[in-house]
């Protein structure tokens, strides 16, 4: 690393760390630079979504909405697991950001942690939002289609694990 990358670096970390500032103006300055900074932060924010500080993690997951960098999808996806409603909400918004490439995870997660009730919330909304935001109807749409009705129902805990490795194994057959 020579010393222009460390110095940027050193920037992000900078950055990132203010997220966590009492001064509202200071933590939006901060986001917002960030986002400019684009794909180099992402690291920096994914560390920074496994931080003690609610407002941390909000302003990260803020933040990671507008990148939309898949690198950031297994974070996200723990993100949607958080005790804060909004931190689960704006991930779940960078996983639609990020679009497809986040299903399979998604799926993924569904299947291993079938105890996780603010995962299948989330995940409800991301596959949701995915299949009717497609304009038309398409093979994907199709596929998870189940898993919403699935996320949707009473029964998830015990359906949605199922539906979801039935989606993901139909998704893996299509590559």
């Amino acid at each position: 690393m020579n010393l222009l990358e460390s110095g940027k670096e050193q920037e992000i970390n900078d950055l990132v760390n203010k997220l966590g500032n009492s001064d509202g103006f200071i933590r939006e300055k901060a986001r917002l630079t960030l986002t400019d900074i684009g794909k180099k932060a992402v690291p920096s924010l994914i560390t920074a979504m496994e931080s003690k500080q609610q407002q941390v993690r909000w302003e990260a997951a803020k933040t990671l909405v507008i990148i939309a960098d898949p690198l950031a999808i297994p974070a996200l996806i723990k993100g949607l697991k958080d005790e804060i409603f909004d931190i689960r909400w704006l991930a779940a918004e960078a996983l639609i950001a990020i679009g497809i490439e986040s299903i399979a995870p998604l799926l993924q997660a569904l299947v291993n942690q079938t105890d996780e009730s603010f995962l299948q919330e989330g995940a409800h909304h991301v596959i949701a939002y995915i299949i009717h935001s497609n304009s038309k109807a398409s093979e994907v749409n199709e596929i998870l289609k189940p898993v919403e009705i699935a996320l949707g129902g009473i029964t998830s805990r015990v359906t949605a694990p199922a539906v979801a490795k039935a989606a993901l194994t139909k998704l893996e057959k299509m590559k």
